[in-house]
């Protein structure tokens, strides 16, 4: 047993047992390095990642490899989900130095941290011109004992290299309908017309870039935008990324088709996807949208909710095929045998034909990933919900893909608010509730007495490492929702005290650009500082969300001109690159549209008040806010001054200090708020 025994981490705790002497990263880690004169290896993963699974198992748990490491470094292992800040220093260095990165990221160190070789993935032989790991450490050891002043020059050059790469903030003006209609039509030139989604393979879900094109569309009226994210929308949800018998998606696919995805299911690919869908059923009454948005939510909750009511962060890729080999994508994979195994050969057929399950298979050994292939004829759909039971039901026999239950608090936001918004939609109180007791958790446990948040829990413990920016703007964008779906002032209240961290601790005072560590942070040989989008939003980018839906709710100029002072960074690289800041441009479009104020006054239990609030959260105004209470109430500062008009219940649409007349009619709302900014 090594160090890693006592971590919270999931996927440190998968390498408590190696021989290898594992650190966690800490001050003590270097204090060992400079008091026994070795380099440090730092190796970066993740629990769901499959090839870290496979370098654990080929060299960090071999014998020979692990006596070689502990005698001539000091090895430390980072989950790059709970420490993303050290994560995003060393890729950065790893990227320059070679063109690539990706995990396991494998990175070796002077005492004093600073880089000097990189790498990802080593086998432990010679194959495709890549050298062997053991080569690697002995490449290493051998340089660092015969070339020290060699080593430490070339770290030196690149830990300064790093300090000077300093982003240029682009542009002090927000972006405005140029910038937006040239990402629009950057998004144009990369968009793959045949198959939706954008660039090849291997192709990713662009969650991001999708609400800006439905927000885009709901402001101008474009077409070409809507159309974009209605076919992508589809052809994810028709391909196999898309889990057909128990909803979510995967990470990613492989092929530029979406047939065979990379099976692990991450908390942040679903929760933005399910808030995708459910807003593209907003937009267009799309029957399958509505589907795919009400089954990822029950997926979110059935399969990675957590004891203490927060959401676990990971399924991983790899299962145990039932032979004890584990491989990836076992749990989910279906041969013409196994079909007929559990739905006799009818109906087995039947279901062949309907998920593209065909003899040679679509993945690997004759099974197939199920898809719905778009195909002529009507499928009996009572024949077809007895055949998805069956399915599932034997699915769940099967040994299940790990779990990685720890609770990063942004991912969790995330979730927060796409389970308020999907259950205020389709009238699922439960996935409300649900939303409800992940916020509960991130304020009781993650958050401390002081406003500060952790990083991560595990097994109703918070982790050691604090919250880093997108934790805060995540966490607040989730409460915010809660703000419109609940009429709760208290979540207002929470958001108010994240972001005034964000303002204090995240912001640079001169320029308004954000780092993505808080200004009392551990200090790295850089501080990061990120604002495009990737796998999730910015926190650059979502701070200038949850900021700009704050100064909405409560009429804080501060908090107004801090998310107008980051999204200048949008007008610099929207137009550029319009796939990598698709939640800067979403925002920029809520910042051009007002945002719309809603406030609806009225009693709960009035029908009235609630179809007036049901219109209110259904409008497509990008980004706007709602309020809900009684006449008079405190709870919220959008109410105050707003009284019932003719004794009913009325609801108030303002936007840029401009304030339409009330109305009691939920179709002259529902007007208002889908109409075009003009």
């Amino acid at each position: 047993m090594n160090r890693l025994a006592h971590e919270t981490s999931p996927y440190l705790l998968q390498h408590a047992d190696n021989p290898v002497d594992w650190w966690p990263w800490s001050a003590e880690a270097f204090d060992e390095a400079r008091r026994s004169n070795r380099p440090v290896l730092l190796s970066v993963g993740y629990s769901s990642c499959h090839w870290c699974h496979v370098m654990a198992h080929e060299s960090f748990e071999d014998g020979a490899t692990a006596a070689y490491l502990n005698e001539h470094f000091v090895s430390v292992k980072v989950d790059r989900e709970e420490r993303p800040d050290v994560d995003a220093v060393y890729m950065e260095a790893v990227q320059a130095a070679t063109g690539q990165g990706g995990w396991p990221m494998t990175v070796f160190l002077t005492p004093d941290a600073e880089p000097f070789y990189f790498g990802t993935y080593f086998p432990p032989e010679p194959r495709h011109g890549m050298a062997s790991f053991r080569q690697v450490l002995e490449g290493v050891s051998t340089a660092w004992n015969d070339r020290r002043d060699e080593v430490a020059e070339v770290a030196g050059k690149i830990t300064r290299d790093l300090a000077e790469r300093e982003m240029s903030f682009g542009d002090s003006r927000v972006p405005g309908e140029e910038e937006l209609a040239g990402a629009l039509l950057g998004l144009t030139r990369d968009y793959d017309a045949a198959r939706g989604g954008f660039g090849g393979a291997p192709k990713f879900p662009p969650s991001m870039v999708i609400e800006f094109l439905l927000r885009h569309h709901a402001r101008t009226g474009s077409e070409g935008a809507l159309q974009m994210a209605v076919d992508t929308c589809e052809r994810m949800a028709r391909g196999g990324l898309y889990d057909q018998l128990g909803g979510g998606f995967a990470r990613y696919s492989v092929d530029r088709d979406w047939v065979i995805p990379h099976f692990e299911k991450m908390l942040y690919d679903n929760a933005l996807l399910c808030r995708v869908y459910a807003h593209l059923w907003r937009s267009t009454g799309s029957e399958l949208a509505r589907r795919v948005a009400l089954e990822t939510a029950d997926f979110l909750v059935r399969e990675l909710r957590t004891d203490e009511g927060g959401f676990a962060s990971a399924l991983d890729a790899d299962s145990d095929d039932g032979t004890g080999r584990h491989v990836e994508g076992a749990y989910y994979v279906w041969t013409p045998a196994q079909l007929r195994e559990v739905l006799g050969d009818a109906d087995a057929e039947f279901a062949a034909r309907y998920f593209g399950v065909t003899e040679e298979g679509t993945f690997e050994e004759g099974a197939s990933v199920l898809q719905l292939p778009q195909q002529e004829g009507v499928f009996d759909a009572e024949r077809l919900a007895s055949v998805r039971e069956r399915l599932l039901a034997a699915r769940a026999g099967r040994p299940a893909p790990g779990r990685d239950d720890k609770v990063v608090a942004a991912w969790n936001g995330l979730a927060v608010a796409a389970l308020a918004e999907t259950g205020a939609y389709f009238g699922r109180p439960d996935l409300v509730e649900a939303a409800i007791g992940a916020a509960d958790l991130l304020v009781r446990l993650h958050m401390d007495d002081r406003a500060r948040l952790a990083r991560t829990s595990k097994d109703g413990r918070a982790g050691a490492h604090a919250g880093v920016l997108e934790d805060y703007a995540d966490v607040a964008e989730g409460f915010l929702a809660l703000t419109s779906v609940t009429g709760e002032g208290v979540w207002l209240e929470f958001a108010g005290f994240l972001l005034d961290h964000v303002l204090a601790q995240f912001t640079d005072a001169e320029s308004g650009a954000l780092y993505d560590t808080a200004a009392d942070a551990e200090r790295l040989i850089r501080r990061p500082q990120d604002p495009t989008d990737n796998a999730t939003p910015s926190g650059w980018s979502a701070a200038a969300g949850a900021l700009l839906s704050y100064s909405a709710q409560t009429g804080a100029e501060p908090h107004r001109t801090a998310a107008e002072r980051a999204l200048g960074v949008v007008k610099a690289l929207g137009p550029r690159a319009p796939r990598f800041i698709g939640w800067g441009l979403a925002v920029a479009e809520a910042l051009l549209d007002g945002p719309r104020e809603v406030a609806v006054v009225g009693e709960e239990s009035d029908p009235a008040t609630t179809a007036l609030r049901r219109s209110a959260l259904l409008g497509t105004a990008p980004g706007a806010v709602v309020a809900v209470g009684v006449p008079e109430s405190e709870e919220l500062p959008l109410l105050a001054g707003r009284p019932l008009v003719d004794g009913k219940p009325a609801a108030y649409v303002c936007r840029n200090f401009v304030c339409d007349i009330p109305t009691t009619d939920p179709d002259r709302l529902r007007e208002v708020l889908n109409g075009r900014n003009t």
